[in-house]
């Protein structure tokens, strides 16, 4: 398992409408992979393969699309004031209690800067017992790149702000910021260097795409450029398989294989197309677990809806404690994700 280009994967910042870096990244390790790569006005990454062998009666070859979303949850600039304090807006979903007292990275034109965030207010020591139950908003953090007046020469609006932490490797699971969704760059990379030289029938687009987090933005320009046949949304989802959380709310259990997503807010998957990778699975004995969110989206639904529409589905892997820095995947989940996508492809 590659877990070095995961790592560079992760730690590279990319949050939506500043994906430019990750997709360098990418397109470094996807060199020779692809028979054409694009960049579409959005930012996202268009890559296609032809068929390798001519389909059945000269018919035209079915188009099958991985989606694979660059950005991860982060900020954006809104202002800095006199004293060098940064205020920052959300661009994705984040819950306030995870923001405390952590350390950022600041991307500037000059380069990346480390700072610190925490909520503007009182400490502890000097806080009363009613002010210390008050959960700030996102828009209540401020940014302390301990620089004084001088952030202000250095910082401008817009600019890139995310989470600065490490990938680590603890037991069986890997732990890092951005596993949503540098998983699915890495699995869209990866599924293609194990098709190697099969000769598969239809035409395979993967697009590395941009601002999901904010909308689906990207995946809905890219699925209307390609106008696929099956849309496969690769990307994570829940596992709250941990203390606290009912049995019926867990989505996953980790380990138990990758996720096969058959419903979200945003989209339901063909039957037959669910039916279909869940015999592969079953063939191949790759561990998997059907999959269903009562809220929230993915990039699936953009290709399900493109242009005259599509047969979609989800690929996805459970995710411990998604949109925090502490994201949590098991590796065995990963490897049955990749297992099932060369799988399908191949047979494809």
């Amino acid at each position: 398992m590659n877990i070095d280009l995961l790592r560079r994967l992760c730690e590279t910042p990319g949050v939506p409408g500043h994906e430019h870096r990750v997709r360098d990244l990418i397109k470094s390790e996807i060199e020779g992979l692809f028979d054409t790569v694009e960049i579409d006005p959005m930012g996202s990454l268009l890559c296609k393969r032809a068929p390798r062998k001519a389909p059945a009666k000269g018919a035209a070859p079915q188009k099958i699309m991985l989606l694979c979303h660059m950005d991860e949850i982060g900020f954006l600039v809104s202002h800095v004031n006199d004293k060098g304090f940064v205020h920052v807006q959300p661009v994705g979903g984040f819950d306030a209690r995870n923001l405390f007292s952590r350390r950022v990275l600041v991307s500037t034109d000059d380069g990346d800067f480390k700072g610190v965030m925490n909520p503007g207010g009182k400490p502890i020591h000097i806080s009363s017992p009613e002010e210390r139950k008050k959960v700030p908003e996102p828009k209540d953090f401020i940014i302390d790149m301990g620089l004084g007046e001088k952030t202000k020469d250095i910082v401008k609006i817009g600019d890139m702000v995310t989470m600065d932490e490490p990938l680590i490797e603890i037991g069986d699971k890997i732990v890092s910021k951005a596993l949503d969704n540098r998983i699915a760059c890495w699995l869209g990379i990866e599924a293609i260097r194990a098709l190697g030289k099969a000769e598969h029938t239809s035409e395979i687009h993967v697009a590395f795409t941009c601002q999901e987090e904010v909308g689906l933005r990207g995946a809905r320009t890219a699925a209307f450029a390609i106008k696929p046949d099956i849309g496969l949304g690769i990307d994570v989802t829940l596992s709250c398989d941990t203390p606290g959380v009912p049995e019926e709310d867990r989505t996953t259990v980790q380990g138990a294989g990758f996720g096969l997503h058959v419903k979200d807010s945003s989209f339901i998957a063909d039957r037959e197309l669910v039916k279909g990778i869940e015999a592969l699975a079953i063939a191949e004995k790759i561990p998997y677990q059907r999959t269903m969110l009562a809220a929230g989206g993915q990039d699936g639904a953009a290709a399900q809806q493109a242009a005259a529409g599509a047969k979609a589905v989800g690929i996805v892997v459970g995710t411990r404690y998604i949109h925090t820095v502490t994201e949590m995947i098991h590796k065995d989940d990963l490897q049955a994700a990749l297992d099932i996508l060369a799988a399908y492809l191949k047979k494809s």
